[in-house]
């Protein structure tokens, strides 16, 4: 990633997961929907066809993060970077270290897209805390991968990079945190919020590291093109924001164009109600109440 391409390419992809999220939470919440993503019904009451039951998300997970992890070692054509120590060195020494950061970042989405294939096409039941977690890892090991790209960097590099840590540790604190409360609206759309700050700050670095608009480069010795990475990166926190808020408006005039998609398609099969306060088990118990009176 120590390119222009190699920091837009990412930054892309992530900024795409945001969008579909984005969409998936509007239509959750135009929905009143309890989940996020609703539950798979068990395998055996699923559509027939192992075509029909793999799960797109974690297709494409896999299918775009195998580009990136063979190019960190592989792109130029004809260079290899596969070597990790120089034997030939008697100090022994690592090498090609930027590469090897890639691979593991670009490795971790891979195994959990592999996570969310194996849940939802090959369990008997669906494991969306697996499904979670494994996508909370995913961003946990990028954010520590981040912090470290830091070194030997120049006050401008090590600013900018650490301003992309920021919404990358929010991203894991939400994900941790919906493994045990995945039904708080507020969490998927602030998830959604760092997902698409996260995106387009990362294809911005690209930019102002490499291909500046002004056609010079930053420089690190000047204080104003430090301090406006600060500036640039609120700009970001706001459009994403009003972005987020004009995907739900198109999301909301869809849902009320079109009143016979309005139900998601796994609205069949929900999960059985545990609150003791719940309108729908209280009559469940008066009616159970009932007929053990007649026996």
């Amino acid at each position: 990633m120590a390119n222009f391409v190699g920091h837009l390419l990412p930054g892309l992809i992530f900024f795409c997961f945001g969008l579909y999220y984005a969409v998936l939470a509007s239509l959750a919440l135009l929905r009143g929907q309890r989940l996020l993503i609703p539950p798979l019904p068990p395998r055996d009451k699923r559509p027939q066809g192992w075509l029909r039951q793999l799960p797109i998300e974690g297709l494409v997970k896999v299918v775009v993060c195998i580009p990136g992890f063979l190019g960190a070692f592989f792109y130029p054509l004809g260079s290899n970077r596969l070597v990790l120590i120089d034997w030939e060195d008697p100090e022994r020494q690592f090498l090609y270290h930027n590469s090897w950061q890639h691979m593991t970042m670009y490795g971790f989405f891979i195994i959990s897209g592999l996570v969310d294939i194996v849940s939802r096409g090959w369990l008997p039941r669906q494991q969306m805390k697996l499904e979670q977690a494994a996508l909370a890892l995913a961003f946990q090991g990028t954010a520590l991968l981040l912090i470290s790209h830091t070194q030997g960097k120049d006050v401008l590099e090590v600013r900018s990079h650490l301003l992309l840590v920021l919404p990358n540790m929010l991203i894991v604190l939400v994900l941790m945190t919906e493994l045990w409360f995945p039904d708080q609206p507020v969490l998927w759309v602030f998830k959604v919020w760092m997902l698409l700050l996260f995106g387009s700050w990362f294809a911005h670095l690209g930019s102002f590291l490499y291909y500046p608009i002004t056609g010079r480069p930053w420089r690190a010795d000047k204080p104003g093109d430090v301090m406006f990475l600060t500036t640039f990166f609120c700009w970001h926190l706001t459009l994403t924001a009003l972005l987020i808020a004009g995907v739900y408006g198109l999301c909301s005039l869809w849902h009320h164009r079109c009143p016979l998609q309005q139900e998601p398609e796994t609205a069949g099969y929900q999960l059985c109600p545990t609150d003791p306060t719940t309108a729908e088990l209280k009559q469940l118990m008066v009616e159970m109440n009932q007929e053990d009176g007649k026996i």
